[in-house]
């Protein structure tokens, strides 16, 4: 029972990482540079050298002034630097040690700030390298023994929650620079608006989240513990606590006891003091009244139509992003909106434009934002640019031009200016300044107004001049954060953080004056303001999503401000970071003087860094992988035991995706098989194996599907050596044989509970063919198709198999022929199979047990299965023969220790013909652990 759930667990864990890592995602011809310092190497593409630079700074700055809060081991790190993603995102991992960052800033200001990405980046992953080599104590480094550097990140994952790794990492953020996290009042928004509800979500629930309520991530819980803990307790305070809980000092519960030890106190109450100071602090004195609704929907970016229309995007837990038009109170859906990284639009004049998100098909770390033209009335959608990296559209008031910000070399932007028929490129505005654009508007046939970040990460609105990229600043730059521009006849809206929340500000552009717009608002902040006629029409949000207000211009109360008030922003919500020496340090960092060299392609190839077992029921298996910095190799030395037929295996595996396509290669050698001849004498043999194969992975997602195609072939050769008696009357014997699989799997968004997506297909496709001293082959499709349910959370899915083999017998290749449930399966020549499923929840229990088990959601699926295989019966008759089956499933969607996901469930089959390869009688009971198609 412990090995399968060690085993379990870092399964769990590996697929956590790889769904961030990219596995060959450079382009072959990138050539990469280095930089070294004593605390990192920087890896980068050609032209980031002054990124390159400005990190190795940070880092070593971050090194000398932070480790000490969290321990004094220190190890050398890898950065990997992405340039040509347009996400934004970063992480650090074990396994091997390496952090890689996605270097395109996000345009939202209010989620992350508005400082460099790369200081942003810098700051908090470092922390977590720091992490890392502090938690390499006591059991989690007997772990990091026996296991090596996964071991280490199984016994972290399971001592210290993740609320804290990410917690900390945001306060370290906040610390060191002027801004952070920590600091914006959009970050405070979830617990705030929960609050305001009377909303008190259990520790379990705030930790695991709700597939029908609105649960705030753990970025903010663990902030806010975080800093708690730091002001109440000490700069040491974590230190204490985690190098205790990552050593298992108390076996269970280690980091709950390292809490109570260090403070005095159970960690139920500390968590309880910590939420409730945060709460005095931010509620002041905004009362709320009880709601115990579940999620409702999202609605933002509004525009008005007309005087009573309006269009905006609309998502819910039942429903993926689309666009709405309203009046009357009456909604139509306009269309689903296509695969995007946020929900920013722009309206017209009866069209809408934004951009869509395309990964690259071949290379994943170059992927694009494609602009897109929808009709509102006839909600037809044409494709504008192609493999362009745009952000945040607008459309002209005549409806032929539109503006985007074009971002290319990590965080350099242009605004750009297109065709809004062809989609060609009209003219790149100079960014002399060297700002960040985000959320231009047009004011006219001759400017823009921007919401700029500059250099030093301070913001402005800037007016700019279309012809030549002349501007004006139209407020003071400061530690603000601003977005989302507005603008009605000389006036420009738009939100800016004010104190502790995001209120709604205008600007003349004629006099420059600048105001603060009080109004009522049913929830936290106020976004993406519009204004039609005297109405205003903004989204706030609240713990049933972000909902549209309007407000009657004469209710809204102006008050100007002055250019002292305006810089006078305070934003520290009780924290105070003055008496630490790292405050602000980000500040003085100057760019370190380093030589950059060739980073050469193939070091490291052969990194192997984690011994990983894996348990199978009858199958055991060790395996010591490995991989290198730049993720373009997979290797594997394993050895494995089979308790069935007692034997043993060595082998190793090997794959490249540093080119196109990818190259694989791999042998083994298995001691011992044996089988019973057809007198039911005992044979005995070894068995030795080489393969080598290409593959070519293909992601064809566009528009609003998912779509991934791979293509591949290998050689196999097996040679057969036979034992004892058999030596010289068999002999050996060998066979060459060409394996060739095709999978193809294409799917609609999925909404957050939705079991599956609504409409999907997936086929699989496998023909293994003998081409060396055997006449054998076989023949295996297999594939599902998905559809809508009843209701928008149910599913129903069909899937059907076909399976032929040759009927000599010399060499039989695996079987994976999907047999109907129930019955003990069997590889005849001929195989068939159609099925059919319907899935639907019963209940979100939000509900758990001791911090152990945690259950999300409770489904069923009722099934039905019908095959038919041509059995061989003793009398020399091959017969065409039913095995139907039917029954339910009921699966258990849970979270186990607050953080490792697991879906499990029993399985009730009723045989409706006999089993003719298994037990006698017609019902069954199976514990099953699906393996879903598609990502939750």
């Amino acid at each position: 029972m412990k090995s399968a759930i060690l085993t379990f667990c870092i399964i769990t864990i590996i697929a956590d990482l790889l769904h961030a890592q990219r596995f060959g995602g450079d382009k072959p011809s990138i050539q990469w540079k280095q930089v070294n310092t004593n605390v990192a190497r920087i890896i980068f593409p050609g032209g980031l050298d002054s990124a390159a630079a400005r990190i190795a700074g940070i880092t070593q700055q971050l090194d000398a002034s932070t480790l000490s809060t969290i321990g004094s081991q220190k190890k050398k790190i890898d950065i990997v630097l992405h340039p040509n993603t347009v996400i934004s995102n970063g992480y650090v991992s074990l396994g091997p040690f390496r952090s890689e960052f996605y270097l395109t800033p996000t345009q939202n200001s209010f989620e992350l700030g508005s400082l460099q990405w790369q200081d942003l980046l810098s700051a908090h992953e470092y922390r977590h390298v720091q992490q890392y080599n502090n938690f390499n104590v006591g059991l989690s480094k007997v772990f990091r023994v026996l296991f090596g550097q996964e071991g280490q990140e199984l016994a972290n994952a399971l001592a210290i929650p993740n609320w804290f790794w990410e917690g900390d990492a945001v306060y370290q953020e906040t610390l060191v620079s002027q801004q952070g996290r920590g600091r914006l009042p959009f970050f405070y928004n979830d617990f705030r608006s929960l609050w305001l509800a009377g909303k008190d979500y259990s520790y379990m629930k705030l930790r695991n989240g709700s597939l029908r309520d609105f649960t705030p991530d753990h970025y903010r819980l663990g902030f806010m513990l975080v800093a708690y803990g730091r002001e109440k307790y000490g700069n040491d305070f974590w230190k204490k606590t985690t190098q205790e809980a990552a050593s298992f000092k108390g076996l269970f519960y280690p980091f709950q006891k390292a809490v109570k030890k260090n403070a005095g106190v159970k960690f139920e109450q500390f968590k309880t003091g910590a939420l409730n100071n945060y709460k005095e602090q931010i509620l002041k004195q905004r009362t709320g009244k009880k709601n115990q609704q579940h999620f409702l929907a999202d609605e933002e970016f509004p525009a008005f139509t007309t005087d009573d229309g309006m269009v905006y995007m609309k998502s819910s837990y039942k429903h993926v992003p689309y666009f709405v038009e309203r009046k009357n109170n009456i909604e139509r859906k306009i269309r689903t909106r296509d695969v995007s990284l946020d929900n920013q639009f722009s309206y017209r004049n009866g069209k809408i434009v934004y951009v869509s998100y395309r990964p690259g098909t071949r290379w994943s770390w170059n992927d694009y934002n494609e602009v897109q033209l929808l009709d509102v009335k006839t909600g037809k959608q044409e494709t504008l640019t192609h493999q362009s990296k745009y952000f945040s559209p607008d459309i002209s008031a005549d409806g032929k031009k539109i503006v985007t910000v074009d971002v290319r070399a990590a965080t350099i932007s242009h605004l750009h200016i297109i065709d809004a028929v062809e989609g060609s490129l009209i003219k790149e505005i100079p960014n002399n300044e060297k700002l960040f654009y985000t959320y231009p508007k047009f004011v006219d046939a001759e400017r823009i107004v921007s919401a700029v970040r500059l250099p030093d990460g301070k913001m402005t609105l800037a007016l700019i001049k279309i012809q030549d990229g002349s501007m004006e600043y139209l407020a003071k730059p400061s530690n603000r954060v601003i977005g989302f521009p507005s603008i009605q006849s000389d006036t420009i809206y738009f939100t800016a953080s004010d104190n502790q929340d995001d209120q709604l500000f205008a600007v003349s552009i004629n006099n420059k004056k600048l105001y603060k717009l009080s109004l009522s608002t049913n929830g936290i902040g106020t976004y993406q303001p519009a204004m039609h006629s005297g109405s205003l029409l903004f989204s706030t949000f609240t713990a049933n999503g972000y909902q549209l207000q309007e407000s009657a211009s004469q209710k809204t109360v102006w008050q100007e401000m002055s250019e002292s008030a305006w810089e006078s922003n305070a934003q520290h919500f009780g924290i105070d970071f003055s008496k630490n020496p790292a405050a602000g340090l980000l500040s003085s960092v100057e760019p370190k003087d380093v030589t950059e060299t060739k980073y050469p392609k193939t070091k490291g190839l052969f990194n192997f860094h984690s011994l990983l077992p894996y348990i199978s029921d009858r199958d055991y298996l060790l395996s010591l992988v490995g991989n290198n910095i730049l993720n373009t190799m997979q290797t594997e030395l394993f050895a494995a035991y089979n308790s069935n037929e007692k034997y043993k295996q060595v082998g190793f595996n090997g794959t490249y995706g540093g080119l196109f396509p990818y190259i694989s290669l791999g042998g083994s050698y298995i001691f011992d098989r044996k089988d019973l001849l057809s007198n039911n004498q005992p044979v005995y043999w070894n068995e030795s194996q080489f393969n080598g194969g290409l593959s070519i992975p293909l992601n064809l997602s566009k528009g609003r599907t998912l779509s991934s195609l791979i293509i591949s072939s290998d050689y196999v050769f097996k040679n057969l050596m036979y034992k004892g008696i058999f030596k010289d009357s068999i002999g050996n014997k060998n066979l060459g044989y060409i394996s060739s699989n095709l999978s193809f799997v294409r799917q609609s968004q999925k909404a957050r509970q939705q079991i599956f997506p609504r409409f999907a297909q997936a086929l699989n496709m496998n023909y293994s063919k003998a081409v060396q001293h055997a006449d054998a082959w076989q023949f295996l499709a297999a594939g599902s198709l998905y559809f809508p349910g009843f209701a928008y959370t149910h599913n129903l899915v069909l899937n059907a198999g076909w399976q032929f083999r040759d009927t000599l017998s010399f060499y039989r290749f695996t079987n994976s022929f999907p047999f109907s449930r129930g019955y003990e399966s069997a590889n005849l020549r001929n195989m068939y199979k159609l099925g059919a499923n319907y899935h639907f929840p019963l209940a979100y229990p939000d509900w758990g047990f001791a911090n152990i088990v945690y259950f999300m959601r409770i489904r069923a699926n009722l099934f039905y299965d019908y095959s038919i295989g041509r059995v061989a019966y003793g009398n020399g008759q091959r017969i065409d023969t039913k095995f139907r089956s039917t029954g339910a499933e009921i699966f258990f969607d849970t979270k186990w220790w607050n953080q490792l996901p697991l879906n499990f469930g029993v399985r009730y089959s009723h045989l409706l013909d006999a089993d003719l390869f298994g037990a006698t009688g017609a019902e069954r009971f199976e514990f099953v652990l699906p393996v879903n198609l598609f990502q939750r």
